[in-house]
């Protein structure tokens, strides 16, 4: 496989103008993913071209659990105190067409024009015209292709132009093979009513003509292989983000550049929690000392060379360490010692997919931990006796948290959960040797409810309640997502998955929140497991900025407020405005994995919710018009 690493096809941030928000970079527009700036589309490229341009953090549970030594935030390098220039882009996708002349090419076509036109204090500064691609004979804008083919393997490429326009040619005296010579025009229909049909791309040269009338139909490339014999329409196996091509026996489907299917970032996140080990662990990690140990360590020529220098230094390093950091020595070389000398295959001591680590966190909300506060989480627990909500346990105020969300990888067509990275469909944006993912972190407050597991589940045992779930979890079988939601799967599940959209859409009524600087985190593991059962719903700021970092939404969890905002979120629930069609629905949403859940009750941003706005009822929370009793909470509402 060829890697690209010129300078023309790896197009650093800050020099060239283009910009996203750091939670933009790890999320919807992580590596693999195509960008749309003003004046062309891009792609973000892999972590490996921009590693040195970020801020290392750490979070030493998910670094176990994932197998890597850091998480790295674009932006500032910290280790020289230098600015680095941050993400970096490939150009994808490379067919570019003129709204003047027509003309469709690609974008190494295109600067051959511009290095023969395009004036010579413009090509100085710009050699490879990366900055504004434009036809230079009509000095017009080129336009970036509006169509691409991906497949079930996480591949992307051009849509086959040239071989759709020869192949699928509906002009009869030319043979169906491409000619020696092709020059591509790209003309449109003067009627809205043609569609498709009325979209057409022509050589120029032999004038082979096909319209993209079948261009979108799901097994037009299956067809033309195995009919036609035109194997030129397999996946082409391309990796732009990375530069690599690769055999694929898939058959692609052609996508618009922006759909929502084209790209499913897969990422990991992590709430810091206040364990004096870990806090002792980062303190280690983010000094400076530690950071001149990770240079010298670089600089070994072998593992041999850096064990002999970890055993003859490690006591001076302990020593410098404890003084900057005011920790006991023998901590600190205890610390040194699992850092550095622990073998990588030994790391992975926590898993992701297990409910034992979401288990910790629900430890630490809830108190039970005996931890109520350090510098990046403090909770509050508050009386519970003054709040009068059926079926609530505990309310906590997380004054502070800091969550820690990692992009590990990424998938087309079908999104997949980080429990299974396995999947032969799932695209790892690191190397082997990579010690690192891109991630960023961010502080907020939240508020935690925890809920009585034994009313819970006396509710769960009504006809009407079992009946629900019985319809949701037929569909949910029958579904591409089968598997991957969650380990207990069950009405409590739904239940408490719907009272956090419910809230979530309530909190932003109430004190102006963007619903999509909110989010939710489910904790819920049932009695079959007496020791770690759980049930509670933990909603908090995930926005990186400054919005709802001052307390607003810990304020709105006091008896004073909580009480009424979480009776008004029940109440509003109990009418859509999609209604009868929503409260009746038997499935709706992705797959039908909802029932009684739309836009205009129940679902929420994307980037707010766990688990990609599925398993969502609000006929378990209010009870429907047949049944309006028989919902968790319609005896308190109708009271």
């Amino acid at each position: 496989m060829k890697m690209r690493k010129t300078i023309k096809d790896v197009i650093p941030m800050s020099s060239s103008g283009y910009n996203t928000r750091v939670t933009q970079s790890i999320q919807q527009y992580g590596t693999g993913a195509m960008v749309d700036f003003p004046d062309q589309t891009l792609m973000t490229s892999a972590p490996w071209f921009w590693k040195n341009n970020v801020t290392k953090i750490h979070d030493s549970r998910l670094q176990k659990a994932l197998g890597v030594d850091y998480f790295g935030m674009p932006g500032t390098n910290q280790d020289n105190n230098a600015t680095k220039e941050g993400i970096s882009y490939v150009t994808f996708p490379e067919y570019y067409f003129c709204p003047v002349c027509r003309r469709l090419k690609k974008r190494s076509e295109w600067i051959k024009e511009y290095e023969k036109y395009a004036p010579e204090a413009t090509k100085n500064k710009d050699p490879y015209m990366i900055r504004h691609p434009k036809c230079y004979k009509d000095r017009c804008a080129l336009v970036a292709s509006a169509i691409v083919t991906v497949c079930e393997n996480g591949h992307i490429n051009d849509f086959p132009w040239l071989e759709w326009a020869h192949y699928k040619n509906i002009n009869k005296a030319v043979p169906n093979k491409i000619c020696s010579n092709p020059d591509l025009i790209f003309t449109t229909g003067n009627s809205a009513t043609e569609g498709m049909a009325g979209l057409k791309v022509t050589c120029r040269n032999c004038k082979a003509t096909a319209t993209l009338q079948d261009a979108f139909s799901q097994d037009i490339f299956r067809q033309l292989v195995e009919e036609k014999g035109f194997n030129e329409f397999y996946c082409k196996g391309y990796h732009p983000w990375k530069g690599t091509k690769q055999a694929c026996s898939c058959y692609p489907e052609t996508k618009q550049r922006g759909d929502s299917n084209v790209y499913f970032s897969c990422t990991a996140s992590s709430i810091v929690l206040p364990t004096n080990a870990d806090a002792n662990i980062n303190k280690v990690q983010e000094s400076v000392s530690y950071k001149d140990i990770q240079r010298i360590l670089n600089d070994c020529d072998d593992e041999d060379e850096r064990l002999e220098t970890i055993n003859k230094r490690i006591e001076k390093w302990s020593s410098r360490i404890s003084d900057e950091i005011s920790i006991k020595q023998s901590a600190v070389h205890k610390i040194l010692q699992e850092l550095l000398l622990e073998e990588k295959e030994n790391k992975k001591t926590y898993s992701l997919d297990n409910l034992e680590y979401k288990y910790e966190e629900y430890l630490a909300l809830s108190g039970k931990n005996k931890i109520r506060g350090s510098k990046d989480f403090l909770i509050e627990e508050m009386d519970i006796s003054k709040y009068d909500i059926p079926g609530v346990s505990q309310v906590v105020l997380v004054k502070k948290l800091k969550e820690i969300q990692v992009l590990v990888g990424f998938s087309r067509l079908q999104p997949i959960s980080v429990a299974d990275m396995d999947d032969p469909h799932f695209v790892s944006i690191k190397q082997e040797d990579d010690n690192w993912y891109p991630g960023f972190e961010v502080r907020g407050e939240g508020i935690f409810i925890q809920f009585d597991m034994n009313k819970l589940s006396k509710w769960a045992e009504s006809p009407f309640v079992i009946k629900r779930k019985e319809i949701l979890l037929d569909n949910y079988e029958h579904s591409t997502m089968n598997g991957r939601i969650h380990e207990y799967l069950d009405a409590s599940f739904i239940l408490l998955h719907t009272i956090s959209h419910l809230l979530i859409k309530q909190l932003s009524y109430e004190c102006g929140y963007n619903i999509a600087s909110l989010r939710e985190r489910i904790y819920y593991m049932p009695e079959k497991d007496p020791e770690t059962k759980m049930a509670g719903i933990l909603i908090y700021t995930a926005s990186g900025d400054a919005e709802g970092t001052l307390g607003g939404l810990v304020r709105q969890g006091r008896e004073d407020c909580f009480t009424r905002i979480f009776k008004e979120a029940i109440e509003h629930a109990e009418l859509c405005s999609n209604d009868p069609v929503c409260i009746t629905s038997k499935g709706q949403g992705r797959e039908s994995l909802n029932l009684a859940s739309c836009h205009a009750c129940g679902l929420i941003p994307e980037t707010s919710c766990e688990i990609y706005n599925i398993m969502l009822d609000r006929g378990l929370v209010v009870g429907t018009f047949e049944e309006p009793r028989d919902g968790f909470y319609s005896d308190w509402i109708n009271n």
